[in-house]
């Protein structure tokens, strides 16, 4: 890792620039593919299954048979894991319910909210060389709880033709209705035009690289609402001397190994503290199998050097990271302040780890600075609020002539009419 010691402001946002490469670089391939889909539907889905994934497929639905092989394969711990970390984030969004809300604005004029699931949506899962069963359980648990009517899953398959055996496995376990063996771009696409094998959805959420971000991008082009453009993973974490130096390292190790153009950043008041954790960075590095992976995440990572503990927290909040760990002598304040992140985790016994997996927050999360103006995904994320209002003849008695004074103002007389052929009747 870089260390850069109190930078100047004006040249925070070069510092701190994330390691992707921009929309254009990839949008045309993106749209050449969205392009073929649109025409071709499940041909040039299995072209560019052949292309990206390197295998040949005729049927690209999971069948109930390779659901019940799935379930056979997991062992007992796993399945118990993957049951208790279901539990709590069952817990958590539950509690995010919200009831109707209902107000008489004025004598005779009642209106209300109410909730309503989006009835199809899309849940991309990432395969390669990390199968997340995780973001299973982070995006169909909440679509479940809220009442989705079709919940389809794509994921790419292996050089066998196989999505993972977890990633089954969570998937039914969560109540996804169809689950299809395609990734990437073509997902993406599948998903927005529909296919024979790929429904057509409303919503699409889930992860993806650089390339999946993209198509979900350009998928709202096409009238599909997208949770929000999730791209590669970014963990900041601020400590001072208080902190566990290994615990640091392991934390900031933790993103790095999620891929090479994962970004983590340390800012810290203490030279000594960062000194220490890029040493155990390295030899905690040693026993990662992904140890390549991370090597080059780190490639794009930086540690800051900022004695003023304003001017910290302001990097963090010009930064907006995905994931924020607050690891200081003065939790509070950073916790108290911080504006712009995806989700926080606090103390030394709070690792990013748990949220990814089990403690029931959410994982799907903003990256790219986009925490700035996105939540990470919640229940609501689910659901469209629809609004509902009820006027009685005293109700429009007593608000009619406010509409019809606005409506003619704006210079929309049929609006007005609409109002004043009601008083003149309500009136005689």
């Amino acid at each position: 890792m870089k260390t850069i010691i109190n930078p100047n402001r004006e040249d925070w946002s070069t510092l701190l620039r994330r390691p992707t490469q921009s929309v254009e670089d990839i949008e045309n391939t993106v749209n050449q593919i969205f392009q073929d889909v649109q025409q071709n539907g499940d041909f040039a889905i299995a072209k560019y299954t052949s292309i990206f994934d390197g295998v040949e497929l005729n049927d690209f639905v999971v069948s109930e048979e390779e659901l019940n092989e799935a379930k056979k394969n997991i062992l007992e711990d796993l399945k118990n894991a993957i049951k208790m970390a279901k539990q709590n984030i069952e817990t958590f969004h539950k509690a995010q319910r919200t009831s109707k809300v209902e107000v008489e604005t004025t004598t005779g004029v009642l209106c209300w909210q109410e909730k309503r699931p989006i009835e199809k949506i899309g849940l991309y899962i990432p395969g390669g060389t990390a199968p997340l069963f995780s973001s299973v359980l982070m995006l169909a648990i909440p679509a479940q709880i809220v009442g989705c009517k079709d919940i389809v899953l794509c994921s790419p398959p292996n050089k066998e033709g196989k999505i993972a055996d977890e990633i089954l496995y969570a998937a039914q376990l969560c109540g996804c209705t169809k689950i299809v063996k395609v990734g990437g771009i073509q997902a993406i696409a599948g998903l927005t035009f529909g296919t024979k094998s790929i429904p057509k959805v409303y919503k699409i959420f889930g992860p993806g690289n650089q390339f999946v971000t993209v198509a979900k991008q350009l998928s709202t082009k096409y009238g599909i609402a997208i949770d929000m453009p999730a791209g590669p993973s970014e963990l900041l974490v601020v400590a001072d001397d208080s902190a566990n130096t290994s615990y640091v390292a392991s934390d900031l190790l933790s993103q790095a190994e999620h891929g090479t153009d994962s970004q983590v950043i340390l800012v810290s008041d203490s030279k000594n503290l960062i000194k220490i954790v890029e040493d155990e960075i390295e030899n905690q590095l040693l026993s990662l199998p992904r140890k390549g992976i991370a090597q080059k995440a780190l490639q794009n990572s930086k540690a800051f050097l900022i004695e003023d503990v304003e001017e910290a927290l302001q990097l963090i909040n010009d930064y907006g990271p995905e994931h924020l760990i607050i690891s200081t002598i003065n939790n509070a304040f950073f916790v108290d302040n911080i504006v712009n992140a995806g989700s926080v985790f606090i103390g030394n016994y709070t690792p990013e780890s748990a949220g990814d997996y089990a403690s029931g927050t959410n994982h799907t999360l903003p990256t790219n600075g986009f925490s700035k103006a996105y939540s990470g995904v919640n229940l609501d994320s689910f659901t469209k609020s629809i609004t509902f209002q009820k006027i009685n003849k005293e109700g429009l008695l007593s608000i009619g002539r406010t509409i019809e004074l606005m409506a003619e103002a704006e210079g929309l007389q049929a609006h007005k009419n609409a109002v004043s052929i009601r008083l003149k009747d309500l009136k005689k």
